[in-house]
């Protein structure tokens, strides 16, 4: 206890140093009225730890008040950084400098412990390599495998039996949970060729899955610490670094085990019968043991708690739009009529609109980190130094009025619509990829990207032209809370009564 009291030391006198500090305080803010004071030292630290919680929309109002949309601010120690919600910044640190503007050090040390050197901790050759053996994955042959042999099946023999159960005996489900085990699934199964059977009727509690979701949101919180904090934890082996080390550690042996399997699979059949990611990677030459593990836990972060984070603001959303749901309902309708599977998600287009919609207001992953490799200036005139960290805003860049117009806070897919009037058909019209970087853009941008709606616009026509899935009402009926670390949750879960459409 003495020991961990020790390594806070610094936050036990937080309410002293305020009081000193307030005198010397740095009351520029360049042009917004709303940025925190810096102080000597600590920085806006004490502003920061105000509204750690409450931080995604905090951020955002900063970003509303900028004239530039890009705020810098002080963190603590000397340390600057910058937020931008800025279109032209976006392009400029992912496309035109992109070269400048990598993961860095200090990105890859912090999560380092659980994602290793995998492509979403990796910067370039490392990173070159992965990707461009990953990208095999997502071709059109192995798209439509996916949709057919791996999608389809666990929604007709998992997804959708569990809510015809709870429907017809009207039992309230997390539906988050029950999203999250979907996506779990069929990750492992189109990347690695394993099966977890986590979505069973059983709902089992999977250790690895507590695990995983115990190590994102404790490394998540290693960038809201003071650095030299965290490090004196994780050498102490105290508090929350602790916890983190237990959780990394079943998340590892987890997915040693997924390769150890593959490697003897592979070793049996002595050709490459298997066209799984996690295969190609095994045959490519580089399987050490602990690179590939690396490569499992990231594709398990990409495909588990992004869809399924997208999924479940969808549903509530619609939940509350019914006039959407009957427009979603009537395309669902006309496809099925025509088409099946991988064929009739391509083509729903009012589904992708109301998708895109709804990661526009809850991206799942909220903001994405940089870290400037050089002395750089924006194009907005913010200087930028070697070494200091660039935030590209997503959350708040589907908030802002200057990208969205005046209607931006309104749930509207028809944003993304282009009525054609050759075939009088609605015709689905993409932002570009820098105002809207929920898939990243530039040469980073999600190689899953397809794979994801095609996944989710399947999801969304089964359930819903089976379902109408009823959210359970909250508390002075208020917006469910965010809980935000690497991707934005429900705080509390999703709980939901299905019920059975006529």
């Amino acid at each position: 206890m003495f020991l961990e009291l020790l390594a806070f030391s610094p936050f036990l006198l937080l309410p002293l140093l305020f009081f000193i500090l307030r005198l010397f305080g740095n009351s520029k803010t360049n042009g917004n009225s709303k940025l925190p004071k810096s102080y000597p030292i600590i920085g806006s630290f004490l502003a920061l730890y105000k509204n750690y919680a409450n931080r995604l929309l905090w951020f955002t109002e900063l970003l509303q008040d900028s004239p530039t949309s890009t705020i810098t601010m002080h963190h603590s120690l000397g340390r600057h950084f910058v937020v931008t919600a800025n279109p032209t910044v976006v392009q400029h640190i992912l496309k035109t400098k992109f070269h400048i503007y990598q993961k860095g050090e200090s990105f890859r040390t912090t999560l380092h412990d659980l994602f290793g050197d995998g492509l979403f901790n990796a910067d370039g050759d490392n990173w070159k390599f992965q990707r461009q053996l990953s990208s095999h994955e997502f071709n059109t042959k192995s798209l439509r495998k996916f949709v057919e042999e791996v999608v389809d099946t666990e929604l007709y023999n998992r997804l959708i039996p569990i809510l015809s159960t709870s429907s017809s005996q009207r039992t309230v489900l997390d539906f988050q949970d029950i999203l999250q085990r979907f996506a779990f699934d069929n990750i492992c199964r189109i990347g690695f060729g394993y099966d977890p059977e986590y979505l069973l009727p059983s709902l089992p509690q999977a250790k690895f899955a507590v695990a995983f979701d115990d190590a994102v949101q404790i490394s998540e919180e290693r960038f809201n610490s003071m650095r030299p904090v965290w490090k004196i934890k994780r050498a102490l082996g105290i508090g929350s670094e602790s916890r983190l080390h237990r959780a990394v550690s079943d998340v590892r042996e987890f997915a040693k085990t997924i390769v150890r399997e593959k490697k003897r699979e592979l070793d049996e059949k002595k050709t490459l019968e298997s066209h799984d990611l996690l295969s190609r990677f095994l045959n490519s030459g580089h399987s050490e043991e602990n690179f590939v593990t690396d490569i499992v836990i990231t594709f398990i972060l990409a495909g588990k708690d992004t869809t399924s984070a997208a999924l479940t603001w969808f549903f509530w959303l619609i939940s509350n739009h019914p006039n959407v749901e009957s427009r979603i309902l009537k395309e669902i309708n006309e496809k099925t009529e025509s088409e099946a599977g991988y064929d009739e998600a391509k083509d729903m287009v009012y589904t992708q609109a109301a998708l895109c919609e709804s990661m526009r207001l809850y991206p799942p992953v909220p903001r994405d980190v940089k870290e400037a490799v050089d002395d750089d200036v924006l194009p907005d005139g913010t200087k930028v130094k070697k070494g200091m960290t660039v935030v590209y805003h997503i959350y708040a860049m589907g908030r802002m009025e200057q990208i969205w117009g005046k209607d931006w806070a309104e749930f509207r897919p028809e944003r993304w619509l282009e009525h054609d009037m050759a075939t009088e058909n609605w015709r689905f019209v993409a932002k570009d990829s820098f105002s809207y970087p929920v898939f990243q853009a530039g040469p980073r941008i999600c190689l899953g990207k397809e794979m994801a709606f095609l996944q989710m616009k399947r999801v969304v026509g089964e359930v819903l032209k089976r379902f109408k899935v009823v959210p359970e009402k909250r508390e002075n009926g208020k917006e469910p809370d965010m809980l935000t670390y690497l991707t934005v949750k429900m705080k509390g879960g999703f709980p939901v009564t299905v019920v059975e459409r006529d």
